[in-house]
């Protein structure tokens, strides 16, 4: 059972019918009640980020969408394209977890090294990759290494993807370790977007403090939304 979400567990209980309550108070102390955290921070969410995982799907995605999962979290999972096709499984895990799939490139090169016809085929190609897995048609496009230009944004346009960049660099991708991730998930504010990464081990790890800090402040993990870029209520 996840402790760190007693007080909403107490809030949600106090608006079930009194059998319910009684119920899952029962079942509580029995210790055979999951807590499911998403019902007690969408209760108190005064408002939302963006938590996002480039690089994927891995062999470490199944391990990310449980401990996402057993916090209560969402998030927007930008996919390459060659893994994609890999692993179609765990794209359509990926969505059945409850995650948005989003472009991140198919080889994840320097896009603003690129002529056009590859930024193009870069982009489409994933588009093709992640549907074909069962991920859905993307509406949001980050590139790599968050670098961008005027062609990227006009092959971008023509998929009528949204570019995503983000607010807060978790460096977990330069061996930050979980505190300083717990601590980067911390600078987050309304409608903000942090970037963390699939396959490291550190941000697994952080996820517990990163939901608890979230609730703590008031905050819920939301959507990226394709019209603004930020993140909103799912």
């Amino acid at each position: 059972m996840n402790t760190s979400t007693g007080t909403g567990t107490r809030t949600r209980l106090a608006s079930r019918p009194l059998w319910a309550t009684l119920t899952a108070v029962a079942l509580a102390a029995a210790g055979t009640l999951t807590v499911n955290a998403a019902p007690a921070q969408a209760a108190a969410c005064n408002g939302y980020v963006g938590l996002t995982f480039d690089d994927g799907p891995s062999g470490s995605t199944p391990a990310l969408l449980s401990a996402l999962g057993q916090n209560g979290l969402r998030a927007t999972m930008f996919n390459q394209g060659q893994y994609s096709a890999a692993n179609p499984s765990q794209v359509q895990a990926q969505v059945n977890a409850g995650m948005w799939v989003g472009n991140h490139s198919y080889t994840h090169p320097h896009l603003t090294q690129l002529g056009q016809s590859q930024i193009d085929s870069e982009i489409s190609r994933t588009q093709q990759a992640i549907a074909s897995a069962g991920g859905g048609t993307p509406k949001l496009f980050r590139p790599p290494y968050g670098e961008t230009n005027s062609t990227v944004k006009a092959v971008e346009a023509r998929y009528g993807l949204t570019e995503v960049i983000w607010d807060v660099d978790s460096q977990d991708w330069n061996g930050a370790g979980t505190d300083a991730i717990v601590q980067a998930a911390g600078r987050l504010g309304n409608g903000q977007i942090i970037l963390m990464h699939d396959w490291a081990a550190n941000t697994r790890a952080a996820i517990p403090r990163i939901a608890q800090g979230l609730t703590a402040r008031g905050l819920c993990a939301g959507k990226i939304s394709p019209q603004t870029g930020r993140a909103v209520a799912p």
